[in-house]
Parts: structure tokens; C-alpha cells; sequence
């Protein structure tokens, strides 16, 4: 499916979408860190999805992607079909959104956008909401993981480290890149990976939007980061890097990738390079 099939860019407006709502073929997501945020008041006729069954839930890395089995059927429980355009959004400025929309780039549905700040941009905009809830028509959507490279495992990441025209971006606090914060065995980062902390991707004068394109990408490259690279971004749990995977790729990074093992992973065994 083409960009050009897309019925809305990638980063949509609160006003945009709201011309759409109607459309047969979107399909409003609200991924909530607190489920309270949908009962207080939701985009009319957006689903509620746990952002618990984005990740696995269990072994050595719960935060991983869920099995195909899985992800089938959490899709079809949401009424995906191959023509559904998604629009995702949450209530904390876009962690568990883009969580959702990784997931998606990963089976090889790429029809879907982010809702520009959220809740609140939306509320913000005095844009009509619901509190009732909207139950989607369950599909058969068989999910399969047709773009594999858009992830990356522990074991390839530290092939790679030091080579040419890769880089990390670590999306946690300054606390928890230097060491001094965390609660796993080991603290500290990954050895090259350079810090811009999530929230600072978001303007918070406006509602929680994505940063003014033109700095964002300045102090991007400042860090090292330039959108011809080979990015991986993560966190601690492929949370706060959902966001960060999406504003590389709205900024143009075409080889934006995420490592959903993260400092969960990472930091808790003996056998991985870290350096604070």
C-alpha cells in the first residue's frame, strides 16, 4: 500500500481528522496509559485498546512483540481490515500510540496516522467528544511480520554497534542514560547511544504536538543524528521509543528502527556492553 492510498498523512490535525470521522475505512485507536482518560472523554467512535496487548507479557522479554497468534487476534478484535486507515492516539503525547503504529509498520500495514498531541490537542481544539463506549466489528485480519527491519533483536544490535552510519537513540531521562536511575541490574546505556529524552520531542505549548520539524531535526543532527542513518531507538520498554520511532520517520528518517527488548532487556544481563 503507497503513501499515495493513504487517506490522511502520517501526522494528522485534530480539525483533519475530524472532517473524516465518517469515512467507512478509518479506524480511530485510543491507546490510554490510564483508561480513565476514554471515560472522561474520547474521540466520537474511537476503540478503546489496552496497550498491555502491545507487548508479549511473558519470558525473558514481556516487553516484546506479541507472537503472530497474537497480534491476529488483537487486530481482528479491533475490526482491521487491509483497507482500514488507522489513526492512533493516547493521552501522554504519542508513547502508546506510536507503540501501535510500529506494530502495524512491523505486519506491513502501513495505512495509518498519529493524532497530532492527542486527547489533548483534541480537547484543546474544543472538538466534540464521548464518553459511551465503541465497540468495533470484529475482523479476520491474519497478521504476518512483513517488514522485519523496521526491528532490531539484542543480538544484531551488538554486532553492529560502532559501524558506520548506525546510531542509537536512547529516548529515557538524562537520569536513567547517566546511570543514576533505574531499577534494573545493570544501569548506565549502550555504548554510542546518544540522549534526547521523549518529552523533549514534544511541544508543550501546544498541546503535546510534535516539535517544530526544522529544530527537531537541527538538534538531531546535532547529537549525531542525520536522517541518511540507520537510527535504532528504545527505552526501557519500547514505550516511550514508540514516539520517538514515529517522529524519525515524520522527520524523514527512512531507516528508523526500534529495539523492543530495551534497557528491560538489556540492562538485566551479564553479557551486553554498557557504559555510563
Amino acid at each position: 500500500m503507497s503513501s499515495e492510498d493513504n487517506l490522511l498523512p502520517l501526522i494528522v490535525e485534530p480539525e483533519e481528522l475530524a472532517d473524516v470521522l465518517d469515512h467507512e475505512d478509518i479506524l480511530v485507536i485510543d491507546v490510554p496509559l490510564r483508561a480513565d482518560s476514554y471515560r472522561e472523554g474520547h474521540v466520537p467512535g474511537a476503540v478503546l485498546l489496552d496497550h498491555r496487548r502491545l507487548l508479549k507479557g511473558s519470558g525473558d522479554v514481556p516487553n516484546d512483540v506479541p507472537d503472530i497468534e497474537a497480534l491476529s487476534a488483537l487486530f481482528s478484535s479491533l475490526g482491521l481490515t487491509r483497507d482500514t486507515h488507522v489513526v492512533a492516539y493516547d493521552d501522554e503525547g504519542g508513547g502508546w500510540a506510536g507503540r501501535l503504529l510500529w506494530t502495524l509498520e512491523l505486519i506491513g500495514h502501513q495505512r495509518y496516522s498519529y493524532l497530532n498531541g492527542g486527547i489533548q490537542a483534541w480537547r484543546a481544539a474544543g472538538l466534540s467528544q464521548s464518553t459511551d463506549p465503541h465497540q468495533a466489528s470484529p475482523s479476520q485480519y491474519q497478521a504476518e511480520i512483513l517488514n522485519p527491519e523496521v526491528s532490531i533483536d539484542r543480538l544484531e544490535l551488538r554486532e553492529r554497534l560502532g559501524t558506520e552510519g548506525f546510531a542509537i537513540w536512547d529516548a529515557r531521562s538524562v537520569e536513567e542514560f547517566d546511570g543514576l536511575k533505574g531499577n534494573n541490574k545493570h544501569l548506565g546505556h549502550i555504548p554510542g547511544a546518544v540522549n534526547m529524552e521523549w518529552t523533549h520531542a514534544m511541544d508543550s505549548k501546544r498541546s503535546l504536538r510534535v516539535r517544530d520539524y526544522a529544530e527537531m531535526i537541527t538538534e538531531l543532527q546535532a547529537m549525531g543524528l542525520t536522517p541518511d542513518m540507520e537510527v535504532v531507538t528504545h527505552c526501557q520498554s519500547h514505550h516511550r521509543s514508540g514516539f520517538t520511532w514515529l517522529v524519525g520517520k515524520a522527520l524523514g528518517f527512512e531507516k528508523i528502527r526500534a529495539y523492543p527488548g530495551s534497557w528491560q532487556e538489556w540492562g538485566n544481563r551479564d553479557d551486553t556492553p554498557i557504559e555510563k
